[in-house]
């Protein structure tokens, strides 16, 4: 199992600390350094920084969003980073939700799986350097009756074949990212429920085009906070705010894919509480009434030898790629950290 580093959102203020970490994790040895957008920093632009004083470690979008870019406009970006970086991009994509594509972007959040295939096949023929048509729901390749014809990239990447990840949640979408990509980017894993929740929807996608899961990188993300196993709910607490956000505030109440997912994790209840009080702009009495458990499952808490536990816990499940965001007020904090769980996966013997 390979090590990854996630570094969120940029330009709050801490973008230094931010290439710092990723020159660290280079230095470590991770095998990529993801960097995410939402509706304030591009991940394109930050990758071409973090890649040009970076050495070895691939550099990947976690995510690109779909309704951002027309697909012909992310391949171009994906061929660029790729040549750019000497064939060290990953391709991140992802639906988004509701909120942004629509209040943000002015794209309508429907048929998102649709949406996703016909978008991950026009980047898949742009890629071929052939000359690109299509012809499908969402998009048409050139615009028929006018004076589009079809064009060819004409930008070499560094690779005929640049791996192409989606961020999947649902069991719909889970399976057509095994069908049609190369990795998945999962969030909120628990190892104890990978199987169930994700792990089995995207080998039934794989089955349903011939394939297996060797060769496809089943890459999460968790938290990381290092600390005494005394303090696993201080540390756990670390972690409230950002649990809350996502079940109870991300997307509308009724689409909301990480609550749902809660819920198939057992937590229906506890699910639904988040939510009403999020929503009612009780934010902290919905970071209070997420449980310990849900946090503890879903993210790496305590000393070194208790993570490398877990690391082995997510290997067994089928984790190939596991994905850090660890935690700290400081930059020696998250340094720390770093190497702390490139200590924790030599210890699990996953090195």
């Amino acid at each position: 199992m390979q090590l990854g580093i996630n570094l969120g959102y940029w330009g709050a203020g801490m973008d230094a600390d931010n290439l710092a970490v990723a020159q660290e994790a280079d230095r470590l040895g991770y095998a990529v350094c993801w960097a995410a957008e939402a509706y304030g920093s591009d991940a394109a632009t930050v990758l071409a920084f973090v890649a040009a004083r970076t050495e070895r470690i691939d550099v990947g979008s976690a995510i690109f969003q779909i309704p951002a870019r027309q697909p012909a406009m992310t391949a171009m970006t994906a061929a660029t980073l790729d040549s750019l970086s000497g064939g060290r991009f990953r391709l991140g994509l992802g639906v988004s939700g509701p909120q942004v594509s629509e209040g943000w972007y002015g794209v309508t959040f429907d048929k998102p799986l649709a949406r996703t295939r016909e978008y991950v096949e026009i980047i898949r023929r742009a890629m071929t350097r052939e000359r690109l048509s299509f012809d499908g729901e969402h998009w048409t390749l050139p615009l028929p009756g006018g004076p589009g014809k079809p064009l060819k990239l004409t930008v070499h990447p560094q690779r005929e074949h640049i791996p192409l990840y989606i961020a999947a949640i649902g069991p719909k979408n889970l399976e057509q990212t095994g069908e049609i990509a190369d990795g998945a980017l999962l969030i909120f894993p628990s190892a104890e429920h990978l199987e169930d929740t994700a792990v089995r929807h995207l080998r039934a996608g794989r089955e349903k085009a011939g394939k297996t899961l060797d060769g496809f990188d089943i890459c999460p993300t968790l938290p990381l906070a290092v600390g005494d196993d005394k303090d696993l709910a201080t540390l756990a607490d670390t972690f409230r705010p950002y649990t809350a956000l996502y079940v109870g505030g991300m997307g509308s109440r009724k689409q909301n894919f990480y609550n749902q997912l809660a819920r198939r994790m057992g937590y229906e209840q506890e699910a639904a509480e988040i939510q009403d009080k999020y929503l009612s702009g009780d934010k902290q009495g919905a970071a209070a009434a997420v449980p310990h458990d849900l946090i503890d499952g879903t993210t790496l808490l305590g000393s070194v030898d208790r993570i490398a536990d877990r690391m082995k816990a997510y290997a067994a499940a089928g984790v190939t790629t596991l994905t850090l965001a660890p935690a700290g007020f400081t930059l020696d904090e998250r340094l720390s950290s770093l190497r702390a769980g490139v200590e924790a996966l030599e210890r699990a013997g996953l090195a």
